[in-house]
């Protein structure tokens, strides 16, 4: 993953783009470029971070023949395929970069072509001789992507936020679709559309019951998503929380690494993160022991987590309270995974959305809610868990990839029937379909931990006392009737990503339980809701 940066309208110097480009320096910092032209009125910059085609890879790509540019953040797992099947051998490229054959394909197919690509991606594709930009972003928005324009008229795409401090409006590029420009008098949007449009997000869920047919489908169509995000060329790992997903994700990475050696200093490394004894932490050591992993146990104090408050809201670009509190104990493990020379993770979002896994899907008042609430979450998952994912991690240089959020077991495993995902225990059909020589049965069915939670109960308790100290009855008052916050937490995260974005408030949703539902508690955590056992 990289940041990209793209200018439509009227350019300033060189310097002024290097400068913007160099705020998402953290998300690429191993080489940037740049493509400028005030005649065209253009300018297309890029941060890089080398995780395929290292020595000959970086961007903006600009094309043999001179008539297309191209700056992507992410990763294309299929390009192999689409150089040789779909293209037919016809390009040879002049990098090794997998994001290369976007413009290929766009020479042969134009706009169609995304739907094609089977990864996680933005991008910005400059076609020099029809005056054409377009941009995209990938089906789910696994890779955050914004765009904007000021009072003269000039647009701003941007991998984050930070880059639209001079721009009246901005707002997240809509996973899913792509956007056009085109340049006659001046630049303008001439065209937008959604590319993706699957069956899972209007379906009702399947009739289906029948146990075993679904478990060998979860199995296989997870077992590929894991192994097609091995590709690399530098040592990576799996961020091991010690709760179901992660363990899956780690369990079924450890087989294939074991077949291919291929991993860094051949062995899967593991990596967990929590407060001293926290319920993470100890479940964490049982699977790496199980995996017989090179395990990294990566301990914080509650006042490390707390003095990074600020930091990590730069780096997220949001209030959300449920994202802040997961992403700090995220944001820290990054940092000491970075050490370590490891620049790619497998993660485990994604599950919990597409299964029903929070503890508040156990007060669904019926099956056709509890499938809606799991299609409505996977749809907002790049406002939240994504976006932690890839700010957290991309915050020191990794990047976070999420083998749950694959295209095929989006499609394959949404419609499964509610009574299976939640029979008795949360996500029970996936637990079932691992239950032989992937993981301990206590891992395998142990119930579902937040992930603020499991790193350790202090961490919460004292990070909403440090907010309620902070926050003043007056302030919070003032707070309450500007921004409509609910409490003094969600206070003190508004006013601190007001002074750091201002008036970009209106981007930001927030994550909150079906409370709704009977018994569902407002508070995000796991620990308020009825079923949760502190055992």
């Amino acid at each position: 993953m990289c940041g990209i940066l793209g200018v439509l309208g009227d350019i300033r110097e060189r310097e002024y783009y290097l400068n913007k480009s160099k705020l998402m320096r953290h998300r690429g910092p191993d080489w940037n470029g740049m493509y400028y032209s005030p005649d065209e009125k253009i300018a297309i910059c890029h941060e890089r971070l080398s995780i395929i085609g290292v020595d000959n890879g970086s961007q903006p790509i600009i094309s043999e023949c001179g008539k297309y540019i191209l700056s992507v953040n992410g990763e294309i797992y299929n390009y192999k395929t689409l150089l040789s099947e779909v293209l037919g051998d016809k390009y040879k490229g002049n990098t090794d970069s997998d994001c290369e054959v976007i413009i290929y394909l766009y020479k042969e197919f134009g706009i169609n072509f995304i739907k094609m690509l089977d990864g996680i991606f933005s991008f910005i594709l400059y076609d020099i001789e029809n005056k054409k930009v377009v941009v995209a972003r990938d089906p789910i928005g696994i890779i955050p992507l914004y765009h904007g324009h000021d009072s003269s008229g000039s647009f701003t795409i941007a991998s984050e936020l930070k880059c639209f401090h001079d721009v009246d409006k901005a707002e997240a590029v809509t996973p899913g679709s792509y956007l056009c420009y085109d340049y006659t008098t001046k630049w303008e949007q001439i065209d937008s559309g959604i590319y993706y449009t699957p069956e899972w997000k209007t379906s009702k869920y399947s009739t289906d019951m029948d146990e075993e047919k679904i478990k060998e489908t979860i199995r296989t169509s997870l077992t590929e998503a894991v192994e097609k995000r091995l590709m690399s060329d530098v040592p990576f790992g799996v961020l091991l929380s010690g709760g179901l997903d992660s363990s899956l994700i780690a369990s079924i990475a450890n087989k294939s690494i074991k077949a291919k050696t291929n991993s860094f200093c051949g062995k899967l490394h593991t990596f967990s993160i929590g407060l001293k004894n926290s319920p993470d932490i100890l479940a964490a050591r049982k699977v790496a022991d199980y995996l017989k992993s090179e395990h990294h146990e990566l301990s914080f104090t509650v006042q490390d987590g707390l003095d990074s408050i600020k930091d990590l809201i730069y780096h997220l670009e949001t209030f959300d309270v449920t994202t802040i509190r997961a992403s700090t104990p995220m944001f820290l493990m990054s940092r000491k995974i970075k050490s370590y020379g490891v620049k790619m993770v497998l993660s485990g979002e994604g599950a919990d959305e597409i299964f029903g896994g929070y503890l508040y899907f156990h007060q669904a008042p019926n099956n056709e809610e509890f499938h809606s609430e799991c299609v409505k979450r996977v749809n907002e998952l790049h406002h939240f868990d994504c976006l932690r994912a890839n700010k957290s991690t991309m915050s020191w240089g990794i990047e976070a990839r999420v083998p749950f959020l694959d295209k095929k077991v989006i499609s394959k495993c949404i419609p499964i029937h509610p009574e299976l995902k939640c029979k008795k225990i949360e996500k029970y059909i996936l637990r079932a379909a691992f239950d032989k020589d992937y993981l301990p049965d206590d891992i395998l069915w142990r119930q579902k931990e937040q992930f603020t939670d499991g790193v350790g109960y202090s961490w919460l308790d004292t990070l909403v006392e440090h907010c309620n100290s902070s926050v003043s009855d007056v302030e919070f008052a003032s707070l309450q009737k500007q921004y409509g916050v609910k409490n003094k937490e969600e206070g003190y995260y508004r006013k601190i990503f007001e002074e750091l974005f201002p008036n970009k408030g209106s981007i930001v949703p927030r994550w909150i339980p079906k409370t709704e539902w009977d018994g569902v508690s407002y508070d995000p955590s796991g620990r308020s809701q009825l079923v949760h056992n502190s055992n």
